[in-house]
This record gives structure tokens, sequence and C-alpha cells, in this order.
């Protein structure tokens, strides 16, 4: 398995390197030159795997032995995952009037990118012990990603981690989870900006190519693969722990709503059904609705300011992720991709070719969730189920509901990407009681370390200095 960019100007790169990349040098993103077609037969015999188990058979179809040797692979993915809460890792709930939430929360951060970012944690250090190197991962948030990034790698002797996290955007909770680590290759900045802003200088950073390579940068984001690659396995799991039974010639269709920001989990459901899994994904978004202005109209353009909604994680404006779902569908077009994100970089502002959209629409649907919709949900949920959601587990629930009233008798999966005890303001809000377990309450009595990125100020040229500092440290 060799990899491409979505933009056609690199090809035939080994899954190493991809890890340790971020954008690929012509500004596209990397993908797999082929995506695998798994027939009836691999399904069935997939179908009783657990969560664990179908992480490494996803994982060694894009991570050849001579890589990592599939009994390593396996052993780095166990290790990912000993520090979650539930036996399953990944549970479902099967709650009233057909509803089934997927809870991806069980890590150490309560959020899904515990799931993705365990395992790169181990690939990254895996290949840095092998090559007795030293990286510098930079990462912007927009709530979750942050922590999780963190957790995966501190302490880590190899690896310093730089964080930019929306100062007053995020949660409390959010921010504490980053801020209360205080360990010597953790680097916190506070920034007073939206997700998008701190994004900025990052992109600047990684376009020197020649500062990237002296340091040894790298990204956490879910620009990178490797995210995208575990989180293909949710969707396989979703699937088999909510179709009916299968018959060796027919395959049932299960419905999967995806809350969505920056479309990396939306991007791995759309491998998944390239490798042949019967899903109909529905993405739900909230006031920041591009992602599904694009999917209803072809309509992928910037509206305005990043709008601050209950459901922080996704409030983000331009979701890069989207590139590779258009390359997906494009099957791996890249001349069209590259003529149309040069377009959308240049304006922020771009109609889709009408094939592209009309691929869209084929294999994916959208809906938009505001506040007030996201509000009720999490209390219909409560009253008939007694259970607790996050803002964004709302967002799909939300669909759920709408679609009890509709002639849509198909299987439905909602992801549930957060514990709702990471979001303790808005279920207060929705007037109702939070439940907090005691490793989030012990969050509020420890110590914080953080460094302030005010407006106005060179935010670019101070992570430069950062990183500078880190080098001639380790110079020392």
């Amino acid at each position: 398995m060799k990899y491409a960019s979505t933009q056609g100007g690199v090809c035939g790169v080994d899954f190493e390197k991809v890890l340790f990349s971020g954008f690929a040098p012509d500004g596209g993103l990397y993908m797999p030159e082929d995506i695998p077609k798994l027939d009836s037969l691999t399904l069935q015999k997939w179908s009783s795997f657990s969560y664990a188990e179908l992480v490494k058979a996803v994982c060694a179809l894009y991570i050849p032995g001579e890589a990592i040797p599939r009994n390593e692979l396996d052993d780095l993915i166990d290790g990912a995952f000993k520090r979650f809460r539930h036996k399953d890792i990944v549970h479902l709930c099967r709650l009233r009037n057909g509803l089934n939430i997927l809870e991806m929360w069980h890590g150490v951060t309560h959020a899904f990118k515990d799931l993705a970012m365990s395992c790169v944690g181990q690939f990254l250090q895996y290949f840095l012990k092998k090559r007795n190197k030293h990286v510098t991962i930079v990462v912007g948030t927009s709530g979750d990603t942050g922590s999780s990034a963190i957790e995966s790698v501190r302490g880590v002797q190899d690896i310093d981690i730089i964080v930019l996290l929306p100062r007053g955007r995020c949660t409390p909770v959010q921010e504490l989870q980053m801020t209360t680590v205080i360990e010597e290759n953790v680097h916190v900045f506070s920034v007073d900006g939206t997700s998008d802003d701190l994004d900025v200088p990052i992109k600047k950073l990684f376009a020197d190519h020649d500062f990237v390579v002296k340091h040894n940068l790298m990204s956490l984001n879910s620009v990178n693969w490797s995210r995208i690659l575990i989180q293909v396995s949710h969707f396989f799991y979703a699937y088999f722990r909510c179709a009916p039974p299968m018959g060796p010639d027919a395959l049932p269709d299960v419905e999967v709503i995806v809350p969505t920001g920056g479309a990396g989990n939306i991007a791995a459901g759309c491998v998944a059904q390239k490798m042949g899994l019967p899903i109909r994904l529905v993405v739900g978004v909230n006031s920041n609705d591009i992602v599904h202005r694009t999917i209803q109209h072809g309509d992928f353009s910037l509206a305005g300011g990043v709008q601050s909604t209950l459901a922080s994680a996704m409030d983000i404006q331009e979701p890069y992720n989207m590139e590779r779902i258009f390359w997906l569908l494009m099957d791996s077009d890249s001349t069209m991709i590259k003529n149309i994100m040069t377009e959308f970089q240049r304006t922020k502002n771009l109609k889709l070719p009408e094939i592209l959209h009309k691929k869209i629409t084929e294999g994916l649907s959208s809906f938009s969730a505001s506040d007030d919709a996201i509000l009720g949900t999490m209390v219909r949920c409560w009253e008939e189920n007694h259970y607790l959601l996050c803002p964004h587990s709302a967002v799909a629930v939300f669909y759920h509901y709408k679609q009890l009233d509709s002639q849509n008798n198909s299987p439905r999966c909602c992801l549930a990407p957060a514990s709702a005890a990471k979001f303790q303001h808005v279920v207060r809000r929705a007037q109702l009681i939070p439940e907090i377990p005691p490793e989030i309450q012990a969050l509020e009595n420890m110590e914080t370390r953080s460094i302030s990125l005010e407006r106005g100020e060179d935010w670019e040229q101070t992570l430069r200095d950062k990183i500078e500092a880190i080098y001639h440290k380790r110079q020392a």
C-alpha cells in the first residue's frame, strides 16, 4: 500500500512518511492509492469482530507488514486501548424508539478523538524508537483534539507537543484537560481567537519546508491520514452492531448519523463506503453549516465568521477533510481536486462542478441543528431514557427524532463523539443535572500551565521561537 496526494503532485509514498506528515508538499492531503474492496464473505467474517479486532483488520489493509509486522501492529493497538474505561472500548447503547447511540468516548479524555489518537501515539513511538529520532507535534484544536493528542504522547521522551487552544471557546473541562498536564514535553498556548484563526500560523509554519525538515515538525490534526484510518473502524463497528442478520447474498443498509465540524469522521465513513460497507451517511452540523451547504447545494464557501454554538467542537468554517471526500467521490481525479481547492483557497467561495455535486448527493445527505434543537433533543432523550447527551451527540439524535415521523424505518446509528460530562454548562442550560465522574471533578483543583497569545501579536513568530527553544534544549 502506497499513498498519494489528493492534488496529484506526490505519489508512491510509504505509510511511515505519511504518518509523520501533515499536508503533502503540493498542499494536498495524503490518501491511499488504492482503497481495498471487501467481498461479502469478508464482511460476514468481520461481523463477529470486537472493536479492537476491527481496528487491527482495517489497519492491516493500509499498513504493510514491511512497515509494521502484523504481530507488532496488533500489540501496538492492544497497548493503545489499555486506558479505556469500557470493556468494549466502543459501546452501543440501545434506547427507546430504535435509538442506537454509539458511545465512542470511553477513553482518557472522554472524547472519540482518544480512539484514533491513542493508536497514532503508539505508531509514532514505534518508528521513533526504531529510528532514534525526535519530532515536534504542532496541533490546533477546537476542543477535544488537543487533550487527546496530549494524552497520547505525554511524557514520551522522543516527542514534544505544542497545542493551540481557542481561549474561552472550549468548555472549562476541555481547557483544563490541556492546561493541567504539567509535563516537560507538553507546551500549551491559549489563543485569543477561533479555531480557524489559530490554524493560520500553523499552516504558515508547515509551508516553510526547510523549517519543517530542520525541526521534524508534524501535525496530529485530522489532516493526518493515520487519524482517518483508525476512524474507518467506527463505521464497520456501527454497521455490524446495528445491522439485522446478514444473508450470504444480501447485506442490509444501515444509516449512520455523523455530527461533524472538520469532516474527518465523514471522510472516514466515505472510505468505509468505498470498501464496500453498505452504510448511508447522514452529516449533521450546527450553525457553521458549510458542509451542509456543500452537500445540499454544492455551495463550498465561507459564510461570514465562525459562529459560537453549544456544539463548540463543531464550530469550524473550513472543513479541510472535504478535499478527501471530493477525491474519493471523483475516483482520484487529482486534477479536478487541485483546480477546485486552488480556487477555494484563493476566493473562499466556490460552486462545485455539477458532476461532483451529483456524486456527493448520491453518497451523503445532511442537516443542520440549531442551539434550540440541541437543547430540546437533550431534554427529550433524558425524559424518555434518563440518558444524558453531549451537545454534539444531540445533533445526531435530533435527526433520529425527526425521522420517527417519516416512513424511513432503516436501522440507524447515531455517533456520540463525547461524554456529556465535558459540557456541563450545556447540560445545565437544558435544565438537567450533570453527572460528573471523579477524574473530571479532580481537574478543578489541579495546577495549570499555558502561554497566552493575544490578538495583534505575531503568533507565527512566537511558535517559531518556541520550536527553536525546544530544538536548542535537545541539542544542549
